[in-house]
């Protein structure tokens, strides 16, 4: 019975459920939308036009360019950008109807749209964001490394030329110019370039990641660059983003072992620039076959170029001068190559430039140089009609008198009347300096242990998601952290009775031994400041960095085939500092400090002999004791390019 009335309860309830479709099925009663199906602005008070084109390459693919034009733009001349950070997010900056306020991120220079009426061009390079085609970290020309006939060379090539048949508002006229990456593809633009190219301004750009730039110093890899690689290639459009696992990066990446264990751990082996990373640790046919300084000199010079330097960039701070070594010798005329030289970090000299970090120049730097080096430039050679501009083939700034100099080429110092000495000063018994040699031998010594690397800022090293991350100025901080610990042997001269000016590079000329197979070798060039400086109570005792790098022991031979370091055998470790152009002011110091570790910038040198670094195991890891060799027939010193006689050319 129970089982029947189921029945009869199941089947009546199903025969409901199956009406349900049929009530269904009757007219539903609409509202409609809201949102337009296709809004089209209205922006008749905006003081430019943007447009958008996908532009075709030679092998088809398109790339996505903006185009912005100030309103009643006639025959002006277009600076184009080509970059991989998102041309279209980079000209949405600001809810604004002006020109200048829609660009954000480098190379702004908003100036330029304000008042002098540039058609700006951004664009995205092919294989980001909105452009076709594949990504290739710093795409290499034509040649050895790239079999296509597809480079950044013909990319720029192409654009140029839709653009001068494209944008009737122009006057035919183009300058390419960017920061960095897009420094790098300024650069690329001079191989064959187009006839209407008529200058490129490269800025901080990327050009030997393997001898000083993004990805090594030296043979030492940025092992913090980590990060920059994983969001920057593993999506077209940034979308994998790296993460924080420590507040502190010094813990994170000692936890972490080897830069290719990391890389492991976090599917970096994915990644098809990682992988070239793990097997190119040396500096062979793959890096010396793209360094774009050793390229451009097989190039003939077409193009009026202008090379922008930041003295204390933190991220490409060898591009510029090897390429300007490269290309000076080219220009017999004094009149196609020009240098800029500002205080700088990575960029600043579209921020505002009166400061960095601690230090205070007396002027906006960067305006100087936009107002009365960058514009006249530009307009020179892309406007039409212009004067032709009265800038010195190298513009510098000289830091610690603050001034700007006008020289006929760098290194050169001052006006005539005056020469570049190189005067070694010795490091010596009691961790002193001194222009005048010890005759007796000795050493300086310390333990490098890889279980506690000296930290290349203070603890906690903050990851650039924190708002007080000292990334950007971290090459002018106080370096006493460093010099009061024991792995870091510190050298002070006398306090300096007269201004001692430097213009160039500082020459490393260690003599040094460790107890291990390998070692690495840090060099600091530190200005200290008298112990109170009234007008700026907090530089006090301050140790400026002025200079600084490293060099990997394994590489001091040769760069291409490393080899071990000899045990407690002193052997000569060479190699030159960054450029500066500095006083040593009467009052100050000088001071010199050589360590073996500058973490979690660099990785660590296991101090063990291993075939590749990037593979080292926990176990490979080693204290080893160095000992820098004082005085005597190898005495070790820093040899520095002393400026002498004649006047500073302001």
């Amino acid at each position: 019975m129970i089982r029947t009335l189921c029945c009869l309860f199941t089947a009546a309830f199903l025969a409901g459920f199956a009406s349900t479709p049929a009530r269904a099925q009757q007219p539903e009663a609409t509202l409609a939308a809201d949102t337009p199906k296709e809004f089209k602005p209205i922006r008749d008070e905006f003081d430019y036009e943007r447009r958008e084109a996908m532009i075709a390459m030679r092998d088809g693919a398109k790339l996505f360019t903006v185009i912005l034009i100030p309103k009643g733009a006639q025959r002006a001349p277009m600076l184009l950008t080509r970059t991989p950070y998102d041309a279209d997010k980079m000209t949405r900056h600001a809810q604004s109807n002006r020109l200048a306020a829609t660009l954000h991120g480098y190379d702004n220079f908003e100036d330029l749209h304000t008042r002098d009426g540039y058609i700006r061009v951004i664009q995205d390079i092919r294989g980001k964001y909105k452009s076709e085609g594949d990504y290739v970290v710093t795409r290499p020309p034509h040649g050895a490394l790239n079999p296509t006939a597809i480079d950044h060379a013909t990319d720029t090539w192409d654009t140029i030329d839709w653009l001068v048949k494209n944008v009737p508002e122009s006057n035919g006229k183009v300058g390419i110019l960017g920061i960095s990456y897009d420094g790098f593809t300024a650069l690329t633009a001079l191989f064959n370039p187009h006839p209407a190219l008529k200058v490129s301004v490269p800025m901080n750009p990327m050009v030997d990641g393997w001898m000083g730039d993004d990805w090594f110093h030296n043979g030492a890899f940025r092992q913090i660059n980590l990060a920059y690689i994983y969001n920057q290639v593993n999506t077209r459009d940034n979308s994998a983003e790296w993460w924080d696992s420590h507040y502190d990066q010094y813990d994170f990446y000692l936890k972490a072992g080897s830069a290719g264990a990391l890389g492991k751990a976090r599917g970096l082996e994915q990644n098809g620039f990682f992988r070239k990373l793990l097997a190119h640790p040396a500096y062979d046919a793959f890096w010396q076959e793209q360094a774009l300084d050793k390229l451009l000199t097989r190039e003939p010079l077409k193009v009026p170029v202008m090379l922008v330097h930041g003295l204390w960039d933190q991220e490409d701070i060898y591009g510029d001068m090897a390429v300007y070594a490269a290309l000076e010798p080219k220009d017999t005329r004094n009149d196609k190559v020009f240098l800029v030289m500002g205080p700088w970090n990575h960029g600043g000299q579209q921020e505002e430039g009166s400061s960095l970090g601690a230090l205070h120049f007396g002027s906006d730097t960067s305006l100087y140089f936009r107002e009365r080096v960058l514009r006249p430039f530009l307009d020179q050679y892309l406007k039409d009609g212009a004067a032709k501009a009265d800038i010195a083939p190298v513009t510098v700034f000289r830091t610690g008198e603050n001034h700007w100099d006008r020289l006929q080429r760098w290194p050169d110092g001052c006006a005539a009347g005056c020469t570049i000495e190189p005067r070694a000063l010795y490091l010596l018994s009691e961790r002193k300096l001194d222009f005048r040699a010890q005759t007796q031998a000795d050493a300086a010594e310390y333990v490098s242990d890889p279980a506690t690397p000296v930290p290349f800022v203070p603890r906690p090293v903050k990851s650039a998601g924190y708002e007080d991350n000292i990334w950007p100025q971290w090459l002018v901080s106080d370096q006493r952290t460093a010099s009061s610990r024991p792995d870091v042997a510190t050298f002070v001269s006398d306090v300096l009775s007269e201004p001692l000016r430097i213009s160039g590079q500082a020459k490393v000329t260690l003599s040094a031994s460790t107890s291990g197979g390998d070692g690495d070798f840090v060099v600091k060039l530190i200005d200290v400041y008298p112990d109170l400086v009234p007008a700026q109570p907090a530089m006090g005792g301050y140790e400026l960095m002025v200079a600084a790098d490293i060099l990997r022991g394994r590489y001091r031979n040769s760069y291409s085939q490393p080899e071990p370091m000899p045990a407690n055998t002193p052997v000569p470790l060479r190699f030159a500092l960054p450029p500066a152009h500095h006083t040593f002011l009467p009052g100050h110091r000088i001071m010199v400090q050589v360590q073996s570790s500058w973490f979690p910038l660099y990785d660590r040198n296991p101090q063990t002999w291993v075939d590749n670094i990037f593979l080292a195991r926990p176990q490979d890891y080693r204290r080893a004791t160095i000992r820098i060799r004082l005085g005597g027939a190898d005495g070790s010193a820093l040899v520095l390019p002393v400026v002498r006689g004649g006047e500073p050319r302001h």
